[in-house]
């Protein structure tokens, strides 16, 4: 029986080929998405199949976070969107804890993700490579919420200025991260500061890292959103005396909520309704302080500053600059797994008395 499957399967696949191509190919414009999508609307994102063939409308909806700081934090955090995402579209939901934004956009890519929340930087390669189409962001009735890049050192420190950090040890979240990287290498030569000249960025995986990093001493400095900073003290994490601010940025968008381009119309119009209805709880309201709900947003027009920090850098959201940036992830990944751990402090013995 399976070799008559095999059969085929051969037999359908080699007319379906040149139908492919040709689907491709009839395709009006894609602009900077991968091959496998089209955007005939010039909306930026991938439109949804034209083929209901190819629409997707799963029994059990995923949901994931970006992974900008503890995951495990974010599941309980989210459980109230998760269980009202359940109840909008009476479909069983589950939470994905993403430990890297690459996971996520290879998750959404496979079409093992469906609705997922990408940090700001992440957001381009999600809609460029892996179909995702950003609909709504946390907000309140004015405005959507937005973040600055932070320039931060320890209170204790010397340093008044970028220009004061020339050759010391300054921590990089990601290569992907906007505020954590690509902005930072965009901004801070205007400073007096030109990364991988001044100074050689160390990946710390994370901006919580970043922050707990330069507060420990292992690192002088770090480029840190300034939401997450603030939301870490809110909850205790860390002190708001422990640190000092020597440089802002201008406002960028915080994180955009996506969901696949290939869902079924009408689950989209539920999931966008749904979000665009909700309003938050205490304790989303405490992690986003002044903003209650999800506000709608365009790729096109909302994350344009992102985009242009993106090309200025010299990594624009194509699949080469991905690869790179999941290349740089990985060495960064092994790099930190190869050191050795550090030493405990050691116990004083208590005097005999």
């Amino acid at each position: 029986m399976r070799s008559n499957f095999a059969r085929w399967l051969f037999a359908v696949t080699l007319p379906a080929i040149p139908t492919l191509v040709q689907a491709q190919d009839a395709c009006p414009d894609r602009g900077q998405l991968d091959a496998q999508y089209c955007d005939a609307d010039g909306d930026l994102v991938a439109d949804t199949p034209v083929d209901p063939a190819k629409w997707k409308d799963p029994s059990t909806l995923v949901f994931s976070y970006a992974p900008v700081e503890n995951p495990a934090v974010y599941a309980v955090v989210y459980q109230p969107v998760i269980d009202r995402l359940a109840a909008c579209t009476g479909k069983k939901v589950v939470y994905y804890s993403a430990q890297s934004s690459s996971a996520q956009i290879e998750a959404l890519r496979s079409g093992r993700l469906h609705v997922a929340s990408l940090s700001t930087g992440a957001v381009g390669f999600g809609v460029n490579l892996a179909g995702a189409v950003p609909f709504v962001a946390v907000g309140n009735d004015k405005e959507i919420a937005g973040y600055r890049l932070w320039a931060v050192v320890k209170t204790a420190s010397p340093y008044q200025s970028l220009g004061d950090l020339k050759g010391k040890r300054v921590a990089h979240v990601a290569p992907s991260s906007n505020s954590g990287n690509l902005a930072p290498r965009v901004l801070f030569p205007d400073q007096g500061l030109v990364p991988d000249k001044d100074y050689k960025p160390l990946m710390s995986g994370g901006h919580d890292k970043s922050i707990l990093g330069v507060l420990s001493g292992d690192y002088d400095m770090a480029p840190v959103a300034s939401d997450i900073i603030e939301r870490m003290v809110a909850r205790g994490d860390i002190k708001a005396d422990a640190f000092r601010i020597i440089w802002k940025s201008e406002t960028f968008p915080t994180l955009g909520v996506t969901y696949a381009h290939d869902l079924k119309p009408e689950l989209q119009a539920t999931i966008r309704k749904c979000f665009e209805d909700y309003r938050f709880p205490e304790g989303l309201r405490k992690e986003y302080p002044g903003f209650d709900r999800f506000v709608r947003i365009t790729y096109k027009e909302t994350w344009k500053p992102i985009r242009d920090v993106a090309e200025k850098s010299g990594t624009p959201y194509n699949k080469t600059a991905y690869e790179a940036s999941q290349k740089r992830e990985a060495e960064a990944a092994a790099k930190k797994a190869a050191a050795p751990p550090a030493q405990p402090a050691p116990v004083a013995t208590p005097a005999k008395p």
